[in-house]
């Protein structure tokens, strides 16, 4: 029985790179939470999505998810939608500065986030167009088959892409979920609320031409052989579908989330209309000044 269980907890591919990552994030995260107050909702939505990325990334079932087309897409939809969404939804960033170090925050984060590579970064990432196409961008060209085989055949590849869809999600999903209002926000709330239903479109799109072909797009996992034995279309149909259908309810909760917070800003005043223009009544003339009678001598 132990056995059992520590074969899928042992990566398949392990990495130190990411292992150092998320013990640095988790225990910054438990840190901050002992010197801030985190409601329960919060802490269950980072939580899940950490332990979402980590079995999508370090465990045996990363063998499944590069044998199988439809688990691939499984792997996908986590890293790049549903993980993103939940860990910005439980608005991290302040509760992993706190539990920084104070001289780490006075010496270490502070200058980097005034440096100019960091401003660059962000002004460039966290740009609301490069954002948004980032996002559709990443999901279109690792579906593309030759680059589905590419990354399959070499792990620096498959690594990238799983990284690169991480990511973009955290970029795409920060500015979606920001609660402030613009400025200091990125995006306005009303953007930020029909973003989603833009960019789930062209996958909406890409997941119904998987879902309806009739021929094997990706013989590759074919060739580095399939986790399941059961029909190839069948495995290509399930996948399509997991692209049509979850990533868009997904997307759709982060629209919510995102009227949930456009709601709360106006309710307490706090985004900016312009006011309507008032219509003047015309200017009148001015009275012609008449001369004074001479007084008679």
């Amino acid at each position: 029985m132990i056995a059992s269980v520590t074969k899928w907890i042992v990566p398949w591919e392990f990495s130190w790179v990411f292992l150092l990552t998320f013990l640095a994030c988790s225990v910054l995260y438990v840190r901050g939470c002992r010197r801030l107050p985190v409601s329960v909702g919060r802490r269950i939505a980072f939580w899940l999505g950490t332990a979402m990325i980590y079995v999508s990334l370090h465990t045996y079932l990363d063998y499944f998810f590069e044998h199988e087309f439809f688990m691939h897409r499984i792997q996908q939809v986590l890293l790049h939608h549903l993980a993103p969404l939940l860990i910005m939804a439980s608005y991290p960033g302040s509760v992993l500065r706190k539990g920084m170090p104070l001289r780490w925050r006075l010496r270490l984060l502070r200058p980097a986030l005034r440096s100019w590579p960091w401003r660059l970064f962000s002004a460039v990432w966290l740009n609301p167009a490069v954002a948004t196409v980032l996002f559709v961008a990443f999901i279109l060209v690792w579906l593309i088959p030759s680059m589905q085989t590419l990354a399959m055949l070499d792990w620096r590849v498959y690594r990238f892409m799983n990284w690169s869809m991480l990511v973009s999600g955290f970029s795409y999903w920060w500015l979606v979920l920001d609660h402030r209002p613009r400025p200091p926000g990125r995006m306005t709330p009303g953007v930020r609320v029909l973003s989603p239903g833009i960019t789930m479109t062209p996958q909406i799109l890409a997941g119904a031409i998987v879902t309806f072909s009739k021929s094997d797009l990706y013989p590759i996992f074919e060739i580095c052989g399939r986790a399941f034995t059961f029909n190839v279309l069948t495995g290509q149909l399930v996948g399509g579908v997991i692209m049509w259908v979850p990533a868009a309810l997904i997307e759709s909760v982060g629209g919510l989330l995102a009227m949930r917070q456009w709601l709360r800003l106006s309710r307490n005043g706090r985004i900016r209309r312009k006011p309507w223009p008032t219509r003047r009544p015309p200017a009148r003339p001015a009275p012609i000044a008449q001369d004074e009678p001479s007084a008679s001598v």
